[in-house]
């Protein structure tokens, strides 16, 4: 599929939409049938304000309270689990300035991540996107077969194994309605959940409240707090980063900047803090609760833990529907010839497998945090470079070389970006050895007692790197704007 650049569609993308323009009912409530070509202006729908909302009903969910206890589990004090939620959300920034690419080039990210690293070069790195969403698509569908296990056995059914994997295989095709209908269903149900998902925790808050008290405890070294801190920013907008541009593609070109970067580090940041400080509150009670099925519900009454296993398989639904279609469209910005809604089943098949090993596996907690913290290893890196690419070209892409169609590259670079593929390597190696889990510790984390700062050395070295490398190369394209 390729981008719309010929010679009229570039005077057509210089005009926005008329006022009050209507997209047809088909194209806002039917499947929908672009993948990752261009969006013509004439196609543009939504605000600032609806995107971070969409934002807002990600991030309400059961997964983000876990985060929270987690935060305890590593044996913070409640000051320094606060601490932790406050500088790990700041990253939603990196969110809101991922999102400005969307609406400037009008197409997913790993389309747009063509202009940095090249058409060749852009593979590899959307490929650990790929399996960076897959990652995410495993942990929500195994909470959410746990919690339909959790709520058969509440009504005195045991399954056998063959009925576990009925219920991940069931699983599978419901999650994959939402993703396969696109873009304007996910966005449209995300916002419509954002109220029952919030009451479901103000009467979590309420019930934690009653049992919270704060036992002296004493404060966990440097090493322990930067680790949550990384945490933190991992599993909130530092992780969404790479998905930031799939979602806001269809804002109309005039969309101010600086709203669309509040929206979304807003609209993520406010309710994803709450929830992880809630999780803090969560975990003080109940220690085991970075277990969100057998072990959060153990402390609260029936009448709440029904409805509680029942909202959180529709969050995990509506989550994966996010990571579904992200993954789709990056598949195909590899360059694998596939229908977006064939990518997002292809998806979906995979997950299923992986789930199943995961379900009969255990220890969900240590996978968690594992998971999220080698992610930073690639993800920090390429949001600094992918920021900083467009800060450089004000904005501006030559759509020609994003299509599938386009040319590859110049006589010098051939396909590959060398300025974004020489920073991407330096961000992942200083990453990588400020990284610090409980299955490697990187050489200067461990030097110094454990200190993990993988996600700021990441983000420091990837941009800067590839500042000083394409600031007299990269300017803003003459062929849009």
């Amino acid at each position: 599929m390729a981008l719309q650049t010929g010679t009229g569609d570039t005077e057509a993308l210089a005009q926005p939409a008329p006022p009050g323009h209507m997209i047809p009912a088909a194209n806002r409530l039917g499947v929908e049938k672009r993948g990752i070509e261009h969006i013509p202006d004439g196609e543009r729908h939504g605000t600032a304000r609806q995107t971070g909302l969409m934002w807002s009903g990600v991030v309400l969910n059961v997964q983000v309270v876990v985060y929270g206890a987690l935060l305890v589990g590593f044996g913070l004090t409640w000051w320094q689990c606060l601490l932790a939620v406050v500088v790990g959300n700041l990253t939603w920034l990196v969110t809101g300035l991922c999102s400005l690419a969307g609406p400037a080039a009008g197409t997913t990210t790993f389309t747009i991540n063509r202009a940095p690293f090249g058409r060749h070069g852009n593979r590899p790195i959307a490929f650990f996107n790929w399996v960076m969403q897959l990652g995410y698509e495993v942990l929500d569908m195994v909470l959410m077969t746990f919690a339909v296990v959790a709520l058969l056995s509440l009504a005195g059914f045991r399954l056998s194994t063959g009925g576990t994997i009925a219920v991940v295989l069931v699983l599978a095709v419901v999650q994959s309605v939402l993703p396969v209908i696109g873009h304007a269903a996910v966005s449209r149900v995300l916002r419509t959940l954002v109220l029952p998902f919030a009451a479901l925790f103000v009467v979590l808050a309420w019930l934690t409240a009653g049992h919270l008290t704060v036992a002296p405890r004493e404060p966990a070294g440097w090493a322990v707090f930067l680790g949550g801190v990384a945490l933190a920013a991992s599993a909130s907008g530092l992780g969404w980063s790479p998905n930031a541009a799939d979602y806001s593609r269809y804002l109309p070109r005039s969309t101010s900047r600086g709203r669309l970067v509040a929206s979304v580090a807003l609209g993520g940041a406010v309710p994803q803090s709450l929830l992880m400080l809630l999780g803090v509150g969560v975990g003080l009670v109940v220690p085991a609760a970075s277990d969100p099925i057998s072990g959060l519900p153990a402390a609260f009454p029936l009448w709440f833990v029904v409805p509680y296993l029942v909202l959180l398989i529709v969050q995990m639904l509506a989550l994966n529907a996010v990571d579904l279609y992200s993954s789709g469209v990056t598949l195909q910005a590899i360059g694998v010839r596939i229908g977006r809604w064939q990518a997002v089943v292809l998806d979906g098949a995979i997950c299923t497998v992986v789930t199943l090993a995961v379900v009969f596996s255990g220890d969900f907690s240590r996978i968690l945090s594992d998971f999220l913290l080698f992610m930073i290893v690639w993800f920090a890196p390429w949001a600094a470079v992918f920021v900083v690419d467009y800060l450089l070209r004000d904005g501006r892409y030559d759509l020609r070389r994003l299509a599938d169609d386009g040319p590859v590259g110049d006589d010098r670079d051939r396909g590959f970006g060398t300025a974004g593929l020489v920073a991407q390597v330096a961000g992942m190696a200083a990453a990588t050895l400020w990284l610090h889990t409980s299955v490697y510790a990187g050489p200067l984390a461990s030097a110094t007692g454990g200190l993990d700062l993988s996600a700021p050395a990441g983000l420091a070295v990837g941009g800067l790197v590839y500042l000083l490398l394409a600031r007299r190369t990269v300017r803003p394209a003459t062929t849009i704007g």
